[in-house]
């Protein structure tokens, strides 16, 4: 079903650096609606500083056969859960597992409206009960940036027990109401062997069914798993993603290589992607298997090796995201990108709309000039 249009264009402020806040998406695009999908959502494209509207079920008719999609297939935790700290109650978000075993953690504070507000973190020694006998004790700040973060011993009992018995998902206060967790699971998500997880969900491919994915097979486009493991990544101060854990294997390090090889392109599906997929790259820009901790940032600076063109939400002015979404397009296709998505209304977040970064080209089949609903 082609999703609405919402309400009439508006010519946005000059430059872009004001999202108004009734362009966050509330609620899943299923849910606005009787007969509405997860792909009931809008998709802008860019090629270079060409832009077009579609709605995103024509995907599959927008790219073309040889190209690949690079996927992301970590789940998402319940990661949200309330503890204690003496009598007051807090919010715990689980943002990552070390390999020490220790979680790095934020501290909320509850905000008397279902969602939480930030607080100060630390310091070393607070101790936070759990729910079922639980216990965090935090040790050190994640990183010599800010105290946001921190690293908490658990005992008492395990975390990924509790997280599956007491947690929900992550949620911000531009959202109605919760949701259960399968909202938050894309259809690439498959479980670890170890229980890792995502703290927030990879939503760039929130989109996608199953139906999406078997039309674009049909049309000769292929897909390469990979996963990264999302920390908490809706930071206040939008500082630099933390290190998280991310695995390539071997099958989709050839697969990627062959495509780049031919005509294909390489196009990956969210910010954690190309996070990943970059990280396995060498400077040579060939993709070998990898695993482990990335802390690669890719700015316009460092450029990409191997993407080719980027699915991806819409961020905030200020998030370090639009570093990598310039790096793959280009300052330029990015500004007039968003400048459309405001003057159109397109939603923001990981319920909200998304946005196609392609290379430019000329002569392509679905070319149009103003909308292709």
């Amino acid at each position: 079903m082609t999703p609405a249009l919402g309400a009439p264009p508006v010519e946005p402020a000059r430059g872009w650096g004001h999202v108004p806040e009734e362009l966050s998406a509330r609620v899943p695009a299923e849910q606005r609606g009787p007969g509405l999908n997860r792909d009931a959502v809008r998709l802008l494209v860019s090629r270079g500083t060409e832009v077009s509207h579609h709605a995103f079920a024509r995907l599959p008719r927008l790219l073309r056969a040889g190209d690949l999609l690079v996927v992301n297939t970590s789940p998402t935790l319940a990661a949200a859960m309330d503890g204690w700290t003496g009598n007051a109650r807090l919010v715990v978000h689980f943002s990552t597992r070390g390999d020490d075993g220790r979680w790095a953690v934020e501290l909320r504070d509850p905000d008397g409206k279902g969602t939480t507000r930030a607080r100060a973190g630390g310091p070393a020694g607070t101790e936070v009960r759990l729910p079922g006998g639980g216990r965090l004790v935090l040790e050190e700040p994640l990183s010599a940036r800010g105290e946001r973060l921190w690293w908490a011993r658990a005992a008492g009992a395990e975390v990924r027990e509790l997280l599956d018995r007491y947690g929900r998902p992550i949620r911000y206060s531009y959202t109605e109401r919760d949701q259960p967790l399968s909202v938050y699971q894309t259809v690439f998500a498959l479980p670890s062997a170890d229980g890792a997880g995502s703290a927030e969900m990879p939503s760039a491919a929130r989109p996608f069914t199953p139906r999406t994915v078997a039309e674009m097979v049909s049309r000769g486009m292929q897909f390469a798993p990979v996963t990264l493991h999302t920390g908490v990544a809706s930071a206040e101060a939008h500082e630099p993603p933390y290190p998280e854990r991310f695995a390539v294997p071997e099958t989709s390090a050839r697969l990627i290589n062959a495509v780049r090889a031919g005509d294909g392109r390489v196009i990956a599906v969210g910010t954690t992607a190309v996070r990943a997929v970059e990280s396995a790259a060498g400077s040579d820009g060939v993709v070998r298997a990898a695993e482990g901790w990335t802390d690669l940032v890719v700015t316009p600076e460092r450029g990409v090796r191997v993407v080719d063109g980027l699915l991806t939400g819409l961020h905030e002015p200020e998030a370090s995201h639009l570093l990598m979404l310039e790096a793959v397009a280009g300052a330029a296709a990015v500004d007039r990108g968003y400048e459309e998505a405001l003057r159109h209304r397109y939603l923001w977040h990981e319920f909200g709309d998304v946005h196609l970064l392609l290379p430019a080209e000329t002569g392509h089949t679905e070319h149009c000039a103003s909308n292709c609903w």
